[in-house]
């Protein structure tokens, strides 16, 4: 076996480490250097164990970081005592390959640095269930409570076929629920069609979701099946259910009722077998008792309920989102994957997230297209959390209007973004009225098309 070179954090418990480290790797060249000058180190080695315990855990974050960028192909295994969570997600996001805690096993300790080497394959990754069938499942992160309350329904959603209401805010990750769903049923092989009832003009929904025949209308100069005939034995998705004009509902609810329909112009009916998803970010009971949305339809839905939280209400499984979109957005755009700084981690942890996951995404993603090093710094993520420094001499007039400023174009480009550049939609999230949020667009010299996917 190759000798490992491992550069040892000096710690109040290094003679332990020291320990553990001659007993698991017999050949291991041993440096010991002082915390304070582990960012400046130039001791060639593969690893880089320090110690981290909780009162030191924010300022090694910094240095791993430091570090990482002075030695970007050698790993960090930082060995820690009584870490919790957030502080070790912290130690990851900085950059971090593994870490093994203190006092340890010799044998799991030697694998650890191993595999942190390249001496041994990367362990694969563990799924939780109900995970473990398709790649779209996968998508379904997160070790919240709230989420995984949620997540646990999964199984016995997919294994019926009834209706199924997923509510949750934009971007909260209801369409990728409603594709896990599909992909754990016995519909798996059969499609799954996703629609945007908000994003079809009123006049078009009933030809769109049950099709036409030849004539039936201005400009039908053929027959067309229908998005419901697409989705036949499998999946039909319907997103932003609650903008479905009254006609559209009655329609819909009698297609729910018989699994039979009429298209446009035709004069047969007929049958299909399909699954309906429907999800809504509005809140549908509220709706049904305003008289704005057919309640025998909402019920109708209503069979079985997921209520997806929003990221806010996740704050454990913002690094672990980060982290998962950063790997994914650089093997998309053919980026070297980038680490996390601590403080930009705490900046995503500061954020509120209007717009949910899907505004982490983007917000990650537009990060990894220009950061310029190999670490992203929280001005990389502009986000109004990561704001600069007051100016001691600005007044507090000018200060207050440069604030404002930064607020509303920044909150304007988070809805934008979690609305995929739709203006209306944005509007609506932000409880204004299309012309004036417009006015605000104009007046920041926003361009929504680079938010449009």
């Amino acid at each position: 076996m190759s000798a490992l070179r491992c550069t040892v954090a000096a710690g109040c418990a290094h003679d332990a480490l020291a320990q553990s480290l001659s007993g698991a790797i017999a050949a291991a060249d041993l440096f010991s250097v002082d915390r304070h000058a582990l960012p400046l180190c130039d001791a060639e080695c593969d690893l880089l164990v320090p110690i981290v315990d909780a009162g030191n855990a924010v300022r090694m974050a910094d240095d791993i970081a430091l570090w990482r960028g002075h030695h970007p192909h050698a790993s960090v295994v930082p060995a820690v005592i009584d870490l919790s969570q957030s502080q070790l997600l912290g130690l990851m996001a900085s950059g971090a390959f593994d870490f093994t805690s203190l006092p340890g096993n010799d044998a799991a300790l030697l694998v650890r640095l191993q595999r942190a080497a390249g001496l041994l394959p990367a362990a694969p990754q563990p799924v939780p269930p109900p995970l473990l069938s398709s790649p779209a499942l996968r998508e379904l992160v997160g070790s919240s409570p709230a989420f995984v309350k949620q997540l646990a329904l999964l199984p016995g959603i997919a294994g019926c076929d009834a209706g199924v209401l997923i509510l949750g805010e934009t971007g909260s990750g209801k369409e990728i629920y409603a594709r896990a769903i599909h992909y754990s049923s016995a519909r798996a092989t059969r499609p799954l069609v996703a629609v945007n009832c908000g994003a079809i003009p009123a006049e078009l929904l009933e030809s769109e979701l049950f099709g036409h025949v030849r004539g039936a209308f201005t400009h039908a100069h053929s027959a067309r099946a229908g998005l419901v005939r697409e989705a036949q034995g499998g999946t039909l998705f319907l997103d932003e259910v609650d903008s479905l004009p009254a006609p559209a509902q009655s329609k819909l609810l009698r297609f729910l009722q018989e699994m039979e329909f009429r298209p446009v112009g035709g004069d047969t009916l007929q049958s299909a077998d399909v699954r309906v998803i429907a999800a809504s970010n509005q809140d549908l009971h509220g709706l049904v008792e305003r008289g704005l949305f057919r309640r025998d339809l909402y019920f109708r839905l209503h069979v079985l309920s997921v209520t997806l939280p929003p990221l806010r209400e996740r704050a454990e499984d913002i690094l672990t989102l980060a982290l998962r979109f950063i790997q994914q957005c650089a093997a998309q755009h053919h980026r070297p994957v980038p680490s996390l700084s601590p403080q930009a981690a705490r900046c995503l942890l500061a954020h509120d997230w209007p717009g949910n996951v899907r505004e982490l995404r983007h917000v990650i993603e537009r990060a990894v297209l220009l950061a310029d090093s190999a670490v992203l710094q929280e001005d990389d993520l502009e986000l109004p959390a990561c704001g600069a420094p007051l100016d001691a001499e600005e007044s507090f007039r000018a200060a207050k209007s440069r604030m404002v400023d930064a607020f509303e174009r920044g909150y304007i480009e988070r809805l934008l973004a979690a609305s995929g550049g739709n203006i209306t939609q944005a509007a609506q999230m932000a409880h204004k009225n299309r012309r004036a949020f417009f006015e605000l667009i104009r007046k920041h010299e926003i361009c929504t098309e680079r938010f449009r996917a």
